[in-house]
């Protein structure tokens, strides 16, 4: 059994944002991540990902995102050993400034290019990949 995770590549002005996670969190406190989260039983529903998501976003940072774009997936396991799917979206920022406005999850948020992204030595290499991904599907719609 696995949890579903999903995450947001969130692009503005050549820029991703990153949050630094709550030391709080279970699985990866204080790391800088995409924002995202678990996918929640619905029964029936459509969309779900994108739904859940868009929620998310909204939850921990307070922006609105477009043109939900899919990036790739993965699987990994948490900290405790629970084995999670992960499937991040590209996404374009619609609307609002970014902040951490759920202290429970997010203690920062920032706005990082590509190649600061992949200069930090502090990222995690899988970050890097889905950025990496990412910028090739901005690069190719914009080509």
């Amino acid at each position: 059994m696995f949890i579903v995770n999903v995450e947001a590549a969130i692009y503005k002005n050549k820029k991703w944002l990153l949050i630094k996670r709550s030391e709080k969190e279970e699985h990866a406190g204080g790391v800088l991540s995409l924002v995202g989260g678990k996918v929640e039983k619905e029964g029936f529903s459509i969309n779900i990902l994108e739904r859940t998501l868009i929620r998310e976003i909204a939850e921990e940072v307070g922006v609105e995102v477009s043109n939900l774009r899919y990036v790739n997936s993965s699987s990994f396991l948490t900290d405790a050993g629970i084995s999670v799917i992960d499937i991040v979206f590209l996404c374009h920022h619609q609307h609002g400034e970014a902040f951490a406005k759920s202290p429970d999850e997010v203690d920062s948020v920032v706005w990082m290019t590509t190649e600061q992204i992949l200069d930090n030595s502090s990222i995690p290499n899988y970050l890097k990949e889905n950025i990496k991904l990412a910028d090739k599907l901005v690069l190719a719609s914009q080509g």
